[in-house]
């Protein structure tokens, strides 16, 4: 392969938003010349990826790997479910998060890590899957969970392929136990955390802005009853245990069984096991929340295409 200047791979990339090793043989390929190794691109449907940036990716999936101490979990999107189905994407998805465990949480490190089998790095895999697949995808965010001492749980909702879904979540519980009744446990909050949504394991770990805020919109609303302002503050306290018991794992129900709080679960398994357990941290990913999605009309498309 003839020597190539990085200052004409860089142009290239710009010019067509393909990958480097890509460009690079691109341009090995037409001896260095700019127009050819374009047209090589497009033959190759590389230069097509970059067309496709700047549309939304809010579907895809969250993707899921724990080895020994350690859990990841990452969110790739794409346009459509469809995609999500196809096993090539299915296959980059589950991928990203074994390398992530190896690599950790910060999403320019993933992006520049060797793709397993390619020549490439996990950003130019994508950007390849991008004209293969022919629809925009994005790794929106990854996270890690460790311990050294416990384990960690997870569960994949809605899952489409053992460690692919819609909702995925990590738990990281330390503790001395024996390992069997500690996965168990872990795999049932996990699961919990999938359905309610925590904010945070405990009242200690709520931001104080966030309880500030609570209790002073809950104040407003006392008020409103025309008692006096002892009154309204034991009417404050009482809401707030409410909230609580909402948004802290250790004070939620236990959808396992509907009766018990989450720590009073917690307790029974570590004095079963005469081992204290704590719950170290926890992470949810849902796909697409936070994404803003185009809603749009098709029959109104259509329409104002006829010009009508």
């Amino acid at each position: 392969m003839a020597d190539i200047a990085a200052s004409l791979v860089k142009e290239l990339r710009e010019k067509s938003g393909a990958g480097m090793m890509d460009c690079k043989k691109a341009l090995a390929e037409s001896g260095g010349n700019l127009e050819a190794a374009m047209d090589w691109l497009r033959k190759k449907g590389l230069s097509a990826a970059a067309k496709k940036a700047g549309r939304i990716a809010a579907e895809g999936l969250i993707s899921v790997a724990v080895e020994g101490g350690r859990g990841a979990l990452v969110e790739v999107n794409s346009e459509t479910d469809f995609v999500a189905r196809n096993e090539n994407f299915q296959s980059f998805a589950a991928t990203l998060a074994k390398l992530a465990l190896k690599v950790g949480g910060d999403l320019d490190k993933l992006k520049a890590a060797a793709y397993p089998g390619a020549g490439r790095t996990v950003a130019e895999e994508m950007t390849h899957l991008i004209a293969t697949i022919g629809e925009n995808m994005n790794i929106r965010r990854a996270k890690i969970l460790a311990i050294d001492k416990g384990v960690i749980g997870a569960y994949v909702h809605n899952a489409v392929a053992p460690g692919l879904g819609k909702i995925g979540v990590l738990v990281a519980l330390e503790s001395g136990a024996p390992s069997g009744p500690l996965d168990g446990l872990a795999k049932q909050l996990a699961m919990h955390i999938a359905a309610t949504n925590p904010q945070a394991v405990s009242r200690e770990g709520l931001d104080a802005a966030v309880v500030e805020r609570e209790r002073n919109i809950l104040a407003d609303q006392a008020r409103t009853s025309g008692k006096g302002e002892d009154i309204v503050a034991k009417m404050v306290e009482g809401r707030l245990r409410k909230f609580y018991e909402d948004v802290c794992l250790v004070d939620q129900v236990f959808v396992i069984d509907g009766e018990s709080r989450v720590g009073a679960a917690i307790e029974q398994v570590a004095k079963a096991s005469g081992s204290a357990v704590a719950v170290k941290g926890f992470a949810r990913f849902a796909l697409g929340e936070g994404i803003e999605r185009v809603q749009s009309d098709f029959a109104a498309e259509v329409a104002a295409a006829a010009g009508r």
